[in-house]
Formats: structure tokens, C-alpha cells, sequence
């Protein structure tokens, strides 16, 4: 079974075989065709662009404005932007799309799925549609958000929706506890003000400093062991077993089941804007919506460090289909194009929280007032010194998340020892890097 079709099984689950094996499998350079759909008469005679995405809610209606009015500024291309769900869902109808020979041409992938599809050659280099002084091109990004979709020597995943954790806390509570008006520096700091804050009376019992993500936390928990020391990985060789993963794990621990100061929920930022926790460690991406649901002032600060300081980025950039047709990716490149102006990515930002990924849009006059009035959406991008990509197993190994936030729930659900927690993660991480090991040295080692 070629490398390609073993991939797509393992995105859309064992129910695929049968539609694999008896579908004719076609070559990675094969033209596709697109989702059905049509244009619109009143955009007669344009290229049809197909955008599948993950953004709902807020996000999603900011992004349906932008491609509206993209579509209202020309006469040559025509987007049609399909909500296919979270990152997770989108990957696996990215998968089955690619089955049907029916792609979209330009897709939202995660920090944690754009790489497997990089990896199986299901994605075409941006590089060719870049046009040097026009603003869409690879200079115009910031690069510590650019240069994390480029691989040996080509860009793969522009940046779009891309975060870091921020640390949100609640002012209110905080002058209540006579705390400094600011989020703590370390995490040792957070825990010598937790006492305070549990003085504080919220929904009739005693505030608590810190809710833990049931599902998915792993992505804020990879800062968490940077800050202790230690990492996930080195390359693909695993190290979540050795010191600073445990140290921060045991930090994590000792809140939850001896200080009595965190828990683990199904939502960290739906109880503190509830006002259950007094402060929240959860994306950039979420800044607008935490402000406007909280009924009290919301903070925003650095997420704390311990013996070193760094958070991991995260979100959402767009991946280019090899297998569509020349003309609609070509097509697609003027959408980028589009986005990549600063007045859109500033848009994008003020909108949503997310970090502006295109570097002139931080000196927007419109986001640059905004930072001036709210100074919580500058937060994001003066941490972003202290962010970094996350470790190689986070990102090329299949369920490695899954693994990894699994073992932390024992440790919020069950007061489960994380160091014999994470040596069993260990295993499993082991087992599961080498199933991308040879792809990895091949396609991603320089």
C-alpha cells in the first residue's frame, strides 16, 4: 500500500478501506475536479474557488464579510468560502476529498495537521504564486509564523489564524484579593497568589485560580514544559519522561489535588468568563469573545514562566491542493493575495484576537489605535519574542496530541503520578514516531 493511501486511511478511519481499495487511486499529479457547486449569476464567467475552513460563530461571519467583499472588488475570480467544522473535521474531509477526486483548492489546516498532508504530497508550494512587490509574498509575513510552513527551502502553509496561549485573568477579582493588577510573572507567583484569590467569594463558594483543558490542552501544556525545562521531543526522539515535562506536570498536580486552587473543565474560558476561575490559560483567538461574554474587566498578560519563559503558537493557515486544476490555483493566489494586504490582516486581528500575521498590518492605524484603547490585544504580539514551534511529535505524529492530553487527564482526574504518567505516554509516542520516522528524515530533516 503506497504511503499516500496508508495516510488517508489513517485521517479517515478503518470505514475507509473499502471505498480505497475500490476506487481506482489516482497519481498525486492528477487534476481533480471540485466540491459540487456552481457560481453565482451575478459572478457569471469567473473562476470558482473552493475555501474550506473551521471558523464558526464570530470568526466565521468576519470571514464570510472578507470573501464577500473580495468577491464584490474584481471580475476575474469567485470564493466560495464552506464551513466544514473544527480543524479535525476539516482534515479528515480534506482526506475524503482527496479519495473522490473532488478537492477544494485552498484549505484551513491545523498546527497539527497541515504536516501530514505535507508529508504525503497532498499539498502544492506557494512559492510560484508569490509576486515580489506586491505585498503577497513571503517577506510581507511575520517570519516566526511564516518560516513554521516552510520545508526545505518552500513555503507549504501560509499563516492565517495563528495564536499563542495568553494567560486571561480577571481584574476584578484581583483588586479584590489586593493583587497586583497584572498577570503573574511564574507560575510559583500564581500559586503564593492563589490563596488570595480564594478569599474571594464567586457563585457562592471560593474563587479558584486555574482550570485545566479536558481535551486538547496539550497545546497549552507544551509551553507549560518549555517553561519547566523540559520538552516533548527532540526531533522525533521522545523526552516527555524526563525532568521538566515531569516537573511541570507535578506543578500542575499539586494545584489540582493538594492546593485545591485548579480542576480540570470541559472549557477553561467558558468558566472563567462565567467567573468560576480567576484567571484562564487558553488562545489568543479568544480575546474578543472572553471580553465581550464577561460580566466583569477582563486582563491579559504573558503566559508565566518557571525556569524559562516560552508559549507554543498554534491555529489555523491555509494549504493550496496539488491535485487542483492550474487555473483555480492560480485563482487562489489572488484570494491570498487579497489577504495578505495589512488592512485585511489587521481587520482579521481586530475581529478575532488573532495575532496579525501580516507584519505591516501591526502598524495599522485601525489596530494600533485599538491597541492604544484595549491594551489586552497588544498582549499577543509582544509575547510573540518568547513563542516558538512546538515539538516535532506534537506535530508529524499521528494522535501524539491525543496520547499526550489522555495522560494529563489522569493526572487532573485521577491525582495520577506524572511521572509514571508520561513514561507510559512515553511508549506510546515512541510507537507512534516511528510510523513517521522514515517520511520525517526524508521530507523534513534539511
Amino acid at each position: 500500500m503506497s504511503t499516500r493511501r496508508a495516510f488517508l486511511l489513517g485521517v479517515l478511519g478503518t470505514g475507509a478501506a473499502a471505498t480505497l481499495s475500490g476506487c481506482g487511486f489516482r497519481s498525486p499529479d492528477a487534476e481533480y475536479g471540485q466540491p459540487p457547486g456552481s457560481v453565482p449569476p451575478q459572478y457569471a464567467g469567473r473562476v470558482r474557488v473552493v475555501f474550506w475552513h473551521s471558523y464558526s460563530g464570530r470568526n466565521g461571519n468576519v470571514l464570510g464579510e472578507i470573501v464577500t467583499e473580495f468577491n464584490e472588488s474584481q471580475d476575474d475570480v469567485y470564493v466560495e468560502a464552506q464551513y466544514q467544522g473544527s480543524y479535525d473535521d476539516t482534515a479528515r474531509k480534506v482526506a475524503a476529498s482527496l479519495v473522490a477526486g473532488q478537492v477544494p483548492d485552498i484549505a484551513i489546516f491545523s498546527d497539527v495537521t497541515w504536516e501530514r498532508f505535507y508529508l504525503n504530497e497532498a499539498l502544492e508550494p506557494f512559492d510560484p504564486y508569490f509576486r515580489p512587490g506586491t505585498g503577497f509574498e513571503a517577506g510581507a509575513y511575520e517570519p516566526k509564523l511564516f518560516d513554521e510552513g516552510v520545508l526545505q527551502g518552500r513555503s507549504w502553509w501560509l499563516p492565517f489564524a495563528r495564536s499563542t496561549p495568553m494567560l486571561y485573568f480577571n481584574r476584578d477579582a484581583f483588586a479584590q484579593a489586593g493583587l497586583p493588577d497584572r498577570a503573574p510573572e511564574t507560575w510559583s507567583e500564581l500559586r503564593e497568589w492563589a490563596p488570595a484569590l480564594a478569599s474571594v467569594q464567586s457563585a457562592g463558594r471560593s474563587l479558584r485560580s486555574l482550570a485545566f483543558v479536558k481535551v486538547d490542552g496539550d497545546w497549552q501544556f507544551q509551553g507549560n514544559v518549555w517553561q519547566f525545562g523540559g520538552s516533548y521531543s527532540d526531533g522525533l526522539d521522545i523526552t516527555i519522561d524526563a525532568e521538566g515535562a515531569v516537573a511541570a506536570g507535578e506543578w500542575q498536580r499539586r494545584l489540582v489535588h493538594e492546593d485545591g486552587y485548579g480542576y480540570m473543565a470541559s472549557s477553561a474560558m467558558t468558566d472563567f468568563a462565567a467567573g468560576l476561575t480567576a484567571m484562564a490559560q487558553d488562545s489568543t483567538g479568544g480575546l474578543r469573545n472572553a471580553m465581550e461574554k464577561a460580566s466583569f474587566s477582563v486582563g491579559a498578560g504573558f503566559v508565566p514562566a518557571e525556569v524559562a519563559a516560552g508559549v507554543a503558537t498554534g491555529g489555523g493557515g491555509i494549504g493550496m491542493m496539488r491535485n487542483a486544476t492550474a487555473e483555480r490555483k492560480q485563482a487562489a493566489a489572488v484570494f491570498l493575495a487579497h489577504l495578505s494586504r495589512p488592512e485585511i490582516a489587521a481587520r482579521w486581528t481586530i475581529e478575532t484576537g488573532y495575532l496579525p500575521v501580516i507584519t505591516a498590518a501591526q502598524q495599522h492605524p485601525a489596530l494600533v489605535d485599538l491597541i492604544a484603547r484595549e491594551p489586552n490585544y497588544g498582549v499577543a504580539i509582544r509575547q510573540l519574542p518568547r513563542a516558538r514551534q512546538q515539538d516535532a511529535i506534537r506535530l508529524y505524529g499521528r494522535n501524539a496530541n491525543v496520547a499526550i492530553y489522555t495522560g494529563l487527564q489522569q493526572i487532573y482526574a485521577d491525582n495520577a503520578d506524572p511521572r509514571d504518567v508520561f513514561g507510559s505516554v512515553a511508549r506510546r509516542l515512541e510507537s507512534i514516531a516511528d510510523e513517521v520516522r522514515r517520511q520525517y528524515e526524508e521530507k523534513v530533516r534539511p
